[in-house]
C-alpha cells in the first residue's frame, strides 16, 4: 500500500526537521502518491491529487482570503497534505488563517521547525511509493495467477470463495440476489456469527457501484454476473473501519477477481456426459429454446433412433430430493449419474425417448409413445424402473428418491416445448411433497401459483421483482426491527378485511390501521386498489419461494 502522511512524518529524514502537525490531524492516514516541491501560490492547477506538498511558504499570499483560497484549492484537488518549513517566511508559527482553513478542510498541515533538504525527503518518499507500487504489482500477479488456475480447472464456487477468504484473511460470503448464502468461508472465525440472520444484515448493506465499501459494517461488496446478467454478490466481511476518500479498498481487486472467476465458471459446462447424452440434451435444449426448427429436431431424433413424428409425446422432468448444500457441491456428478439412471430406466421399460440434462438439477425426458402403448401404463413402468434403479444406487450412497413430474401429452414436436415446461413446473413444486408419495408420478393438477413461483425462485428476474415490490419494506423492517411485512401478509391473507386482519394480528384496529398506512407510505401504494394488492400478494408468495 502507498505510504500515508503519518508514515512519511515518521521517516528519519522527516523527523530531523522536527515536524509538528498543526491542523488536519484526523486525516493523517491519507495515502501519499507523490511529493511535490513548489512555492507557487496557484499550485492546485498543476496537481492531480495524492501529492504531499513541500514549501517554505515564501510566496504564499499575505491576506486571510488569499491563504484560505490557497488551502481550499489544494483540498479540492485532493492533495494528501501540506508541509511548510520555518526559516524563510515563517519562523515560529504559521498564520492563523492558514491553520484555520486547513482545519476546516481537514487538510493535514505540518510545520517543520528545523530546516531540511527537500530533495532528501522526495527521494525517501518516492522510494516508498515505488516499492509500494512494485508490491501491488506482485500481489496483483499472484492473485491473477491463482484465479486463472481456478478458472482453468473449473473450480467449484466453494473453492473460489475459500481462496478469496484465505488471501484476504477475512470471511467471505457468496449470496444470490435474494440475499441467500450460496457458499461461504469463515477464515477461521465462528460460522454461526458469520451467517446468523444473514439476509437481515445483508439487506442493510448497499454500497454504490458494482464494487463498494460500507464503512459502517466493514463489508466490501462486489456484484457477480456476466453477459449483463447479474446473479449474486460476493461479500468480504471485516471489522468496521473508515477508508480515506477516493482510496480503493486494499482487497477490492482480489474480490473483483474472485467474482469474475465465479461468473466465468458459471458459464462453463463441466459435466462429462456421454456423446449420446450430449446429443439428446442438445435436442431437448433446441426444443425449449427454439434454437432448432421442428424439422431439424425430428430429423436428428430419427437419426438417433427416437422417432418423434406421428407419435404421442409426453414431457417428463426428473428431480432428486437432496439437502441444499450437498446438491450445490455435487450437482454435476449427481446430475450425470441421475441422467444415466433415467436412460437405463427408459431402456428397461422398452420405451423410446430423448433423455438429457435440462439444467443444473433436473433431467428432461421426452417419451415418444406408439399408437398401441398406453400412456399411464408406460409411465408407471418407467417410474417403477427408475425408483428401483435409484434404490439400488442409494444403497451405495450415490442416489436419492427421484421426483417424477409429467406434463400433458401432445401430438406433435411443435408442442413438445409446452409439455416439457409444464413438467418442469410440476417437478419443482413436487419437491415440497413428502418423500414416499403414494403417486407414481406428479401431474399439473397438483400445482398452482405457489408451484409456479417455486419454479422461478432462482430466476434473477423473480428476485428483482420481489426486491422492486417489497425491497423498501424489507429494508425498513431490517433497519427498525419492525414487522410491517408480516402486517401486510396478514392483511392480504384475510382478503383485505381490515377488521379481520387486526384480530388475526392481535392488535387494536387503530394500531393495525396505522401500520397499514406506514406500509402504503413506504411502498408508495394504495392498498385499496385490487391490482396493487394482487401484485404485493404475488411478491410475498415469491419471497416465500426464494427463501425456501
Amino acid at each position: 500500500m502507498l505510504p500515508t502522511v503519518a508514515r512519511v512524518l515518521d521517516l528519519d529524514v522527516m523527523r530531523r526537521g522536527l515536524p509538528q502537525v498543526v491542523a488536519g490531524a484526523s486525516a493523517l492516514e491519507r495515502p501519499v502518491r507523490w511529493v511535490h516541491v513548489s512555492e507557487l501560490p496557484d499550485l492546485a492547477g498543476l496537481l492531480r491529487g495524492g501529492e504531499l506538498v513541500l514549501s517554505t511558504g515564501i510566496a504564499l499570499p499575505e491576506d486571510r482570503d488569499g491563504l484560505a483560497r490557497y488551502v481550499r484549492e489544494l483540498a479540492e484537488v485532493g492533495v494528501a497534505g501540506l508541509v511548510i518549513e520555518f526559516g524563510r517566511r515563517y519562523f515560529d508559527s504559521l498564520p492563523r488563517a492558514l491553520v484555520a482553513a486547513a482545519e476546516r478542510h481537514n487538510l493535514p498541515l505540518v510545520a517543520l521547525r528545523r530546516e531540511l533538504k527537500f530533495v532528501a525527503v522526495t527521494e525517501a518518499v518516492h522510494a516508498l511509493v515505488v516499492n509500494a507500487q512494485l508490491e501491488q504489482l506482485r500481489v496483483s500477479e499472484a492473485v491473477h495467477q491463482v484465479f486463472n488456475e481456478l478458472a482453468t480447472e473449473g473450480a467449484e464456487p466453494a473453492e473460489v470463495v475459500r481462496q478469496v477468504g484465505r488471501m484476504a484473511g477475512a470471511p467471505v460470503v457468496l449470496e444470490n440476489l435474494a440475499h441467500q448464502v450460496l457458499a461461504h468461508d469463515t477464515a477461521g472465525r465462528g460460522e454461526q456469527e458469520l451467517l446468523e440472520n444473514w439476509e437481515h444484515r445483508s439487506r442493510g448493506v448497499n454500497p454504490p457501484g458494482r464494487t463498494g465499501y460500507d464503512p459502517r459494517s466493514g463489508w466490501l461488496v462486489t456484484t457477480v454476473g456476466a453477459r449483463g446478467q447479474d446473479w449474486g454478490r460476493l461479500v468480504l466481511v471485516d471489522e468496521p473501519a473508515p477508508l480515506p476518500q477516493d482510496v480503493p479498498h486494499p482487497h477490492a481487486m482480489l474480490l473483483e477477481r474472485g467474482a469474475a472467476t465465479l461468473a466465468l465458471n458459471r458459464l462453463v459446462v463441466r459435466d462429462r456426459e456421454s456423446l449420446e447424452r450430449q446429443t439428446h440434451r442438445t435436442l431437448l435444449s433446441g426444443i425449449l429454446t427454439h434454437s432448432l426448427t421442428v424439422s431439424e429436431v425430428a430429423l436428428r431424433a430419427q437419426a438417433l433412433g427416437v422417432p418423434l413424428e406421428g407419435r404421442r409425446l409426453v414431457g417428463v422432468v426428473l428431480r432428486q430430493r437432496h439437502g441444499p448444500l450437498p446438491a450445490a457441491l455435487e450437482a454435476q456428478a449427481r446430475l450425470r449419474d441421475f441422467t444415466e439412471l433415467a436412460a437405463t430406466a427408459i431402456r428397461s421399460s422398452r420405451l423410446s425417448a430423448l433423455v438429457g440434462a435440462l439444467d443444473d438439477e433436473g433431467v428432461g425426458v421426452l417419451i415418444a409413445l406408439g399408437s398401441q402403448q398406453d400412456e399411464h401404463t408406460s409411465l408407471e413402468a418407467f417410474a417403477a424402473a427408475l425408483r428401483r434403479l435409484s434404490a439400488d444406487a442409494g444403497r451405495d450412497g450415490a442416489a436419492a428418491e427421484p421426483v417424477i413430474a409429467v406434463g400433458s401429452s401432445v401430438g406433435s414436436v411443435r408442442d413438445a416445448r409446452r409439455a416439457l415446461l409444464e413438467a418442469t413446473q410440476v417437478a419443482d413444486a413436487a419437491l415440497h411433497d413428502a418423500p414416499g408419495s403414494r403417486a407414481a408420478y406428479y401431474r399439473l393438477p397438483d400445482v398452482r401459483l405457489r408451484g409456479l413461483l417455486h419454479l422461478l425462485r432462482d430466476d434473477e428476474r423473480l428476485q428483482t421483482y420481489v426486491e422492486r415490490e417489497l425491497g423498501p419494506l424489507l429494508a425498513h423492517d431490517a433497519e427498525h426491527g419492525g414487522q410491517l411485512v408480516q402486517m401486510l401478509r396478514i392483511y392480504l391473507e384475510q382478503g383485505r378485511n381490515k377488521s379481520a386482519a387486526a384480530d388475526a394480528a392481535h392488535l387494536s384496529r387503530p394500531s393495525f390501521y396505522d401500520r397499514l398506512h406506514k406500509v402504503e407510505r413506504i411502498l408508495a401504494v394504495d392498498l385499496d386498489q385490487v391490482e396493487s394488492c394482487l401484485s404485493l400478494h404475488v411478491a410475498l408468495l415469491a419471497l416465500d419461494a426464494v427463501r425456501r
